[in-house]
Parts: C-alpha cells; structure tokens; sequence
C-alpha cells in the first residue's frame, strides 16, 4: 500500500494504531482490497510522492473488506453520487501497524535490484495506492531493510 507521506505516513499509522484505507477510487486497486486481502495478510507501506520515494514499514490487514463510507458522503472529496448502501461500488479493508523497518528501501534500490525483477510496484506506469506483492519479494525488501 503507498501513501505520501504528507497525506498520512507510516508514522500516523503507527500513532494511530489502526486506519481505514479509505479514499481508494481505482477499481483494480480496489478489486486487491475486497477480492484478495485477508485479516493477517502483511502489506510493505510505501512512501511516495517525496524526494526519496521508499517501503518504509510494515503493515497488517486488520478487517475483512467493507464498503469504504466515503463513497455515501456527499460532502467527503470521495463521494461517488453512483454508489448505494445496497450497491456499493467502493470497499475497503482496515489496516494496522507490525513495526517501523529497520531503514528504509527506496524505489531507487529496488529497481536496481534483480532480485526484485517483475514485482509489480517497479512496472513503469504501474503506481496504484494498493497493489500485489509476490511472498519472494516481500521477503527480499525486508532482508534488505533488515541489512
């Protein structure tokens, strides 16, 4: 999952304890969080959008998908006139924080890596705020990050 960091950064994750990652308008994103994520699933939190773009934490999934309560809102900025409480077009899951990562790993060190080749965040033009990552490398960023 990206977030910018001057939007909400790991850390307000961290001081929050737990976040509904609401706010996602993108059907294929939003197709990973209803279809795909499972309570316990752990998600690398990225920082975009900064000078030194990176995974900076790690995260867990903490609900089952549900519909994101923006999309009903007429005066949230996520407010979709299309959407009903019987036929939500939008969902969302609940996130909370495992831990900090021992120093961060930037979009730069990842490309450069071959190890990280065909993860999905590296594909050009491939930035959606919530995306797959294969078990390998997951494991291959926090080996990184763990030095």
């Amino acid at each position: 999952m990206k977030s910018e960091p001057d939007s909400y950064a790991y850390a307000d994750l961290a001081r929050d304890g737990r976040t509904a990652w609401d706010g996602v308008r993108n059907y294929q994103a939003r197709n990973y969080m209803r279809d795909d994520m499972r309570v316990g699933d752990l998600i690398l939190y990225y920082h975009s959008s900064t000078k030194v773009p990176a995974v900076v934490g790690l995260a867990r999934v903490a609900s089952e998908p549900y519909p994101d309560p923006t999309q009903f809102d007429p005066r949230s900025g996520y407010h979709d006139a299309k959407a009903t409480r019987e036929a939500p077009r939008w969902f969302l899951v609940d996130i909370e924080p495992v831990r900090e990562l021992e120093r961060p790993v930037t979009l730069a060190e990842m490309k450069a890596d071959p190890a990280l080749a065909g993860m999905a965040l590296l594909a050009r033009g491939n930035r959606l705020s919530v995306m797959p990552v294969e078990p390998e490398h997951a494991r291959h960023v926090l080996a990184l990050a763990a030095g």
